[in-house]
């Protein structure tokens, strides 16, 4: 068994943001399994469904990001599954749009959810699939970057390498780590994509 949150914020008003992109991931491994994201459980909208003979969980948490540690935890609990086979996928100030790094562990390099889960679970030790929103241009707000919408020169690198990051997560469940490094952390924004630190807050609870 498997579990897979993609990170995100809750609400219409952050459906299309840069810190969004996991929840994107999730819906299209939802789609590849053939299941919905309409139940609710543990602070989360979930999903079951089989990839490569693997149970698969796929779960959007519904607390803001700072607080992702409380759902990934309770679900975590329920399942009694070890956090090497929790894939946590999350946006990425440091890598360009949509390039994607994998790797297990490590610290959280700023972002929020990813802390949030770490202390939840008391160790570092789940997966990442890291997939980039690139940076703000000089002088602009870091915050209104990662909250803002993708421009429409982005979109079409945004939808594929969310494709691309469903990949990843196939191949890291069917293939392992290794693999799946291997074939994604490679500085390969110059082949195509494949189709196959401010903080922000609203009613006192971090969204970023």
């Amino acid at each position: 068994m498997w579990m897979v949150v993609g990170l995100g914020n809750p609400g219409a008003e952050y459906a299309g943001s840069r810190h969004n992109v996991g929840f994107l991931v999730v819906e299209e491994l939802a789609d590849r399994v053939g299941a919905a994201l309409t139940r609710r459980r543990h602070s989360s909208l979930f999903a079951r469904g089989i990839m490569h003979g693997e149970e698969l969980v796929l779960l959007k948490p519904l607390t803001f990001m700072n607080e992702s540690g409380r759902a990934v935890f309770g679900w975590q609990q329920a399942l009694g599954i070890e956090p090497s086979r929790i894939i946590v996928i999350h946006d990425d100030l440091d890598l360009p749009t949509s390039r994607l790094r994998i790797k297990s562990g490590g610290g959280h390099g700023g972002h929020k959810g990813v802390r949030s889960i770490a202390e939840a679970l008391g160790c570092a030790d789940f997966l990442r699939v890291r997939v980039g929103i690139g940076r703000p241009h000089p002088g602009h707000d870091p915050v209104a970057h990662v909250l803002g919408s993708f421009g429409d020169a982005e979109q079409q690198a945004v939808e594929a390498g969310a494709e691309q990051a469903a990949d990843a997560v196939e191949t890291l469940v069917r293939d392992g780590l290794r693999a799946a490094m291997n074939r994604y952390n490679v500085r390969a924004a110059r082949r195509p994509v494949s189709k196959a630190g401010t903080e922000g807050d609203r009613e006192g609870r971090e969204l970023v």
